[in-house]
Parts: structure tokens; C-alpha cells; sequence
């Protein structure tokens, strides 16, 4: 059987638009948040504000409208967050795919799909609102997380609605209502769900990673920004 993984690269013959709008694919610049990223220890880290105003001259500087990246990146940035930060959890590898745009954007699904689940996770740190969609594409079910939206995006909701390829589906949330971040989606591709409702890991620690891989694949194998 054909992998997951291929069967997400051969999904879509070129760029997929998550972001709504006028963006194209040149639009996009590369952002490495790892460990390895010495600018980000002059940033205040904890500050959302700071971190907005960090993004917004990276743009500036590349002259673009939209950072992306993060899949398999090991991120110290969320050790001011108990959520990863702690004993027990230990979590700082990020397993989806970010890109950040102005809080507001229009969200849209990249596939057919209908409404598996959806959840204000509103812990600080976490993913705030957040929508799962279901896909069912050449006999192979699979899902798509969108974090860190607008409370207002979930209003009206209904599990099992028919999402088109190209609807807008929700909006991106600000730092007050997103689990306390600059304004960016949070998008991950889950090949089983594991009974998970409303929320999926987006971060792991090392001792999990594989199994968490083989299961998120990068996103940026559909998107292809």
C-alpha cells in the first residue's frame, strides 16, 4: 500500500492555499523558531507582543507578507508554558506546520472535507479555538487540525457539515483569545485521530517522536508552500 506520506505529496500537483486572500506561494518566507535561532535570545519569549513585533520585522526585512515553518523543530520557546514545560510532559518538539499572517485572516480548507470535531482549548499555551476536519479522498480517511482561531469561529458549528475545497472555514484568533501567541495558524495532518476529539498533540517530547512522525506527517507535503 501506497504510503501516507506519498499519498499526501500526490495529493495536490502544486501550492494549496490554508491562508485566504491574495497570498501566492512567493508570498511565503521560511522562519526557523528552533533552538538553533540565536535572534530569538534577545526576544522576550513570553511576551506575545514581542514575539508579534519579532515576526513582523522578519517579514519586512525578506519583504514578505507570510512566515511559515516549524515541522520537527525543537523549540525552546515553550518552556514558559506548564502545559509542555513540566515533569511529567517535557514537551518541545512542534509536529505541525505554522504560518503567520494578521490575526483575522481567513482560514480555508485546502481539501473536501466535513467537521470531525472542534474545541476552545484555552489553556495558556494551547491551541484556543480549534477545528479538526475529517477527509475521505481515494478510499483514505484522514484529518486536519486548525489551531489558534477566533472564538467566533466556532460558533454555528455542526460535526459532520460538507466543507468544500476553498471554504472559509474560520479565522485566525489574537493573542487574548488564541492561548496567548502572535497570530498564526497552526496546521497539522493526523492520519488517526487515536480517539482524540477537538484537540490533537501539535508538540511531543523526544521519546515520542517517531510514532507521533509517522502519524503527522509535514503538512507542507499537501501545501507545498
Amino acid at each position: 500500500m501506497q504510503s501516507f506520506s506519498d499519498f499526501l505529496n500526490e495529493l495536490t500537483s502544486g501550492f494549496t492555499p490554508v491562508i485566504g486572500g491574495a497570498y501566492k506561494q512567493e508570498d511565503y518566507a521560511y522562519i526557523d523558531l528552533s533552538e538553533n535561532n540565536r535572534d530569538l535570545l534577545k526576544l522576550e519569549v513570553a511576551s506575545s507582543e514581542a514575539f508579534s513585533i519579532f515576526i513582523l520585522e522578519y517579514l519586512k526585512n525578506r519583504e514578505s507578507k507570510a512566515a511559515y515553518g516549524g515541522y520537527n523543530e525543537l523549540r525552546t520557546l515553550y518552556n514558559r508554558s506548564q502545559l509542555f514545560n513540566n515533569t511529567e510532559a517535557n514537551r518541545n518538539i512542534h509536529i505541525g506546520l505554522d504560518i503567520w499572517v494578521p490575526a483575522f485572516s481567513d482560514i480555508i480548507s485546502p481539501l473536501d472535507a466535513k467537521i470531525h470535531s472542534f474545541r476552545d482549548n484555552d489553556n495558556f499555551g494551547d491551541y484556543g479555538p480549534t477545528i479538526i476536519l475529517e477527509h475521505n479522498l481515494q478510499d483514505r480517511k484522514f484529518f486536519t487540525l486548525y489551531g489558534h482561531l477566533s472564538r467566533e469561529s466556532l460558533n454555528n458549528l455542526e460535526i459532520g457539515k460538507e466543507i468544500k475545497k476553498g471554504d472559509k472555514i474560520a479565522e485566525l484568533g489574537d493573542y487574548d483569545e488564541n492561548g496567548d501567541y502572535a497570530p498564526h495558524l497552526h496546521f497539522q495532518i493526523i492520519e488517526d485521530m487515536q480517539g482524540n476529539v477537538g484537540d490533537y498533540p501539535g508538540v511531543v517530547k523526544k521519546e515520542d517522536l517517531e510514532i507521533f512522525l509517522k502519524n503527522c506527517p509535514d503538512p507542507n507535503l499537501l501545501l507545498k508552500i
